[in-house]
């Protein structure tokens, strides 16, 4: 994995041409195919090898993504100070370290700390890479080479997942730990390709104007951006619905085989990669983006009741029901992704780019976080009632923003 290393044949064609989008998707899939590996096996190698309990997991991993919540806005200044290439051109080695150290942990305490190191780096490098994209890559081209760099990660994570099965099936500490280096050696490869590109300079429309014009704004500050923040992190909810409420509901409330639970992740994963770039055309600037996001919040919710229906009839009814939900939640993820990312770019100080993408993806690691409680606070604790209430939650979110974005077309000046 080196910056001149050249993709096989096969791979270029599904590459976009450009070489600088190229660069950019190679590290992308090199990471995530790495991250694929990881996550697929890590809580199997936590309670199997290391001897932690699930409950000690799941609480870990619940205080390490409240760590991660807090990451996105000093990484992003940081960003904003020393540049986001030279940045993670030191946080991807970190990363590598922090995957190879659960190699060594041996108590609940050490996981913790570790867990809590590595997913701030995780979330912090997440703004600081959206940020050097915003930086890299010309405005108007954004949202589509944003939607091709989602679908090439969604495919790196289903290879890496794919690749984990053997570490599952030979269920031993070494595998295990070959996954961990693999993981490893995937940062230091996407690091690597940083070098591949060019020093991110700003632009006219990212300098704002003459010097001193303009008074350059704070994202913390910035009332209108945070309520987007906020509203937007509502709709990422929808993830906590496909990890946590779907198997849960599957299992517990449905006639679903519980081969349904793949089947889902299955269709999600290969929507998103096939048609995220399609997704994404009509989504120009702030009012369309608005509006894609309100249609996604709909089809969200129409997701969420058909879900609940998957309650009543047999098997096959449920699973079709299921199947259904699994289809159209898709779609809208594809709206409300595209829509997020213009509205985190166009309403972004664009000479502060880190740190508002800092703010934007700290809502989202919220989410995250608090997602799988709202899930069992409403679908397991209540059922078919709980689904409405989800869907109503969605389409309240999706249509305010609408509202909250009116008369935003253009960068506001300093509140």
């Amino acid at each position: 994995m080196t910056s001149t290393a050249v993709p096989p044949s096969g791979v270029r064609r599904l590459l976009p041409a450009d070489p600088l989008l190229r660069r950019l998707a190679l590290m992308s899939l090199v990471n995530t195919v790495g991250n694929g590996l990881f996550v697929t096996v890590s809580v199997l190698f936590l309670t199997r090898s290391v001897g932690l309990t699930p409950g000690g997991v799941a609480l870990g991993l619940s205080l390490a993504g409240v760590c991660g919540v807090f990451a996105g806005v000093p990484m992003g200044r940081l960003a904003d100070r020393v540049g986001a290439r030279r940045l993670l051109a030191v946080v991807g080695p970190l990363e590598a370290v922090a995957v190879v150290g659960y190699a060594f942990v041996h108590s609940f305490a050490a996981f913790v700390a570790l867990a809590c190191v590595a997913t701030v780096l995780e979330r912090g490098a997440a703004a600081v890479r959206s940020a050097l994209i915003a930086r890299m890559l010309p405005a108007e081209s954004q949202v589509r080479s944003r939607a091709l760099l989602r679908s090439v990660m969604n495919a790196g994570l289903v290879i890496g997942s794919s690749g984990a099965a053997l570490a599952l099936q030979s269920d031993s500490y070494a595998g295990y730990v070959a996954v961990m280096v693999l993981d490893a050696l995937s940062f230091l490869g996407a690091t690597a390709l940083l070098a591949g590109l060019p020093a991110a300079g700003m632009t006219a429309r990212q300098k704002g104007g003459p010097a001193g014009s303009v008074r350059r704004r704070t994202a913390l500050r910035d009332r209108r951006y945070l309520v987007i923040t906020a509203l937007h992190a509502v709709l990422e909810l929808q993830f906590a619905v496909l990890t946590v409420g779907i198997p849960l509901w599957i299992v517990l409330a449905t006639d679903a085989p519980a081969a349904a639970v793949a089947a889902v992740n299955v269709v999600n994963c290969l929507l998103v990669v096939v048609f995220q770039v399609r997704a994404s055309r009509g989504v120009a600037d702030v009012p369309s983006a608005a509006r894609a996001c309100a249609r996604g919040a709909l089809l969200l919710a129409v997701g969420c009741l058909l879900y609940a229906a998957a309650a009543h009839g047999s098997a096959a009814l449920a699973a079709g029901a299921i199947l259904a939900g699994a289809l159209v939640h898709s779609l809208g993820e594809l709206l409300t992704s595209a829509g997020g990312w213009t509205l985190s770019l166009d309403l972004a100080d664009p000479r502060a780019h880190g740190e508002y993408q800092g703010v934007f993806m700290s809502g989202q690691a919220a989410a995250h976080v608090i997602g799988p409680l709202v899930v069992g606070l409403t679908v397991v604790d209540h059922g078919q009632a709980g689904w409405a209430v989800l869907a109503g939650l969605f389409v309240l979110a999706g249509a305010a923003l609408p509202a909250a974005t009116r008369g935003a077309e253009a960068p506001a000046v300093a509140h």
